[in-house]
């Protein structure tokens, strides 16, 4: 059994997650947040983590319910404390895992949130007219900054973290690609269209901001936040005249994805571009598959029209 207090535990726990598999900021934060709501439901009942058994697990997950949590969203907290108790365990701070038994509330995969190929190309028209039709200075910079986040965004593909944290050597590249440190540490080659390119110059040279990234902004980063970036694409959507509640930067990835795999490209190669590890995580995009190989056969077999 442990002697540490449950908030020693969960650091232990996430200082394993960050040493051991190389978590990322974002993720050890979700972590953090998630066990700190599962501790506080602990203790609001006298529990040590360390002793506890399965029935008070199957009671966080009654009372995630209860506060009107998503399947999904008590899915993920469910997998969070999983692997906290398998750390105990593990590491014989615990005697048993109380959460081996406990099955996992009952969810569907949805399927991603996917923009049309026309519906992009209207969003990329209104931000290019935006860049154009500046008054001053200062609106055609930012307006060259959100035209140039986009054309990167949907040409590369890159999480919305990598995007806004690019260093402004990625501008000035000569290279046809990007090298780009993902999600654990891993890098990955991202091509670069001839666009994308054009788009990263426009912006340098409409911006005077200095420092090392590619979009400065007064932020603790320093660089252009997740969270701005996605206020100013819903606006830009809305002006579009596409719902502001269908746009988002992990929107436009998954576009990236989507028209891939429509246009012929093999789940492996958009694997790789995505950065995901496991193909199980790229598979969820089969749906565009399905639909390819509907029309195939629809078009090519010899008795479809029959």
């Amino acid at each position: 059994m442990s002697t540490l207090a449950p908030a020693g535990l969960a650091q232990s726990f996430l200082d394993m997650l960050a040493a051991e598999r190389g978590a990322a900021a974002n993720t050890l934060a979700a972590y953090r947040r998630d066990l700190d709501d599962y501790l506080a439901y602990l203790s609001a009942r006298g529990a040590d983590p360390a002793a506890i058994e399965a029935p008070a697990v199957r009671g966080y997950l009654v009372d995630l319910e209860a506060r009107g949590l998503k399947a999904a969203s008590a899915a993920r907290r469910l997998s969070c404390v999983r692997g906290f108790h398998r750390f105990l365990y593990a590491e014989g701070l615990s005697e048993t895992d109380p959460t081996a038994p406990v099955a996992g509330p009952k969810k569907g995969r949805g399927l991603p949130k996917v923009l049309s190929e026309a519906e992009v190309d209207r969003l990329l028209a209104v931000a290019k007219e935006a860049a154009v039709r500046a008054p001053t200075p200062g609106e055609a910079a930012r307006a060259a900054r959100m035209l140039c986040l986009i054309e990167l965004l949907y040409a590369t593909g890159l999480r919305v973290s990598e995007l806004v944290a690019l260093p402004r050597a990625a501008g000035l590249t000569r290279e046809r690609f990007l090298v780009v440190r993902g999600k654990g540490g891993r890098e990955r080659l991202v091509p670069l269209t001839e666009v994308a390119r054009t788009a990263m110059a426009a912006h340098l040279a409409a911006s005077a901001a200095p420092g090392p990234w590619l979009f400065p902004a007064e932020s603790e980063s320093g660089h252009l936040t997740r969270q701005a970036f996605a206020r100013d694409l819903k606006l830009l959507a809305a002006a579009a005249g596409i719902r502001a509640d269908r746009v988002s930067p992990h929107v436009l990835r998954h576009a990236f994805a989507s028209h891939l795999l429509q246009n012929g490209a093999d789940l492996r190669v958009v694997q790789e571009l995505l950065g995901h590890a496991d193909i199980s995580t790229t598979q969820i995009y089969t749906h565009v598959l399905d639909e390819r190989l509907k029309d195939m056969v629809r078009d090519l077999h010899p008795l479809a029209d029959a």
